[in-house]
């Protein structure tokens, strides 16, 4: 097997593992399938050009996850996102209460999304999430706390 073939089964096998992570976050982040079909693009594309060297698996994690939440706040802060008028994607949900939750979720601001995202759905603890995104604990959980206090508001309004 060439040296070739052996680095692209290695990404090969980094893209299978991590991709429904990388998507999901994107997803959380943007709310829009064709735009965190773009990020999910780039996210791997960037590991393939910079070819990062890691100590573990959690230390590639934890990059794939940071390069994500980069690349979706770099989406918000884009000229063309400015410009536009979002497209909203229609996703039928099979309880009531899910398409509620989801609403509510995309109301948020990014950074509160990224928190609930990274705590609920992948299983990051408040130090994890700190690492990850680079910010203090206090400020993770003061984030968490309040992304809890406005969906909580939120979806009182909708009942």
């Amino acid at each position: 097997m060439s040296v070739e073939s052996q680095c692209t089964a290695a990404v090969e096998s980094v893209v299978n593992k991590y991709a429904d992570m990388v998507y999901r976050l994107a997803f959380a982040q943007v709310r829009s399938k064709s735009d965190a079909d773009d990020i999910f693009q780039e996210v791997f594309l960037r590991y393939v050009r910079s070819k990062p060297v890691f100590e573990n698996e959690e230390h590639r994690k934890a990059w794939l996850i940071r390069v994500t939440v980069n690349c979706s706040n770099n989406h918000w802060s884009s000229a063309w996102n400015r410009r536009t008028v979002p497209l909203e994607d229609c996703y039928t949900f099979e309880l009531p209460e899910e398409s509620g939750l989801d609403e509510a979720l995309r109301k948020l601001a990014p950074k509160y999304r990224s928190v609930i995202h990274l705590f609920y759905y992948e299983g990051y603890s408040v130090a994890e999430i700190s690492a990850v995104l680079g910010i203090r604990e206090s400020t993770v959980r003061t984030q968490l706390t309040r992304a809890r206090t406005k969906l909580l508001e939120m979806l009182k309004e909708d009942y």
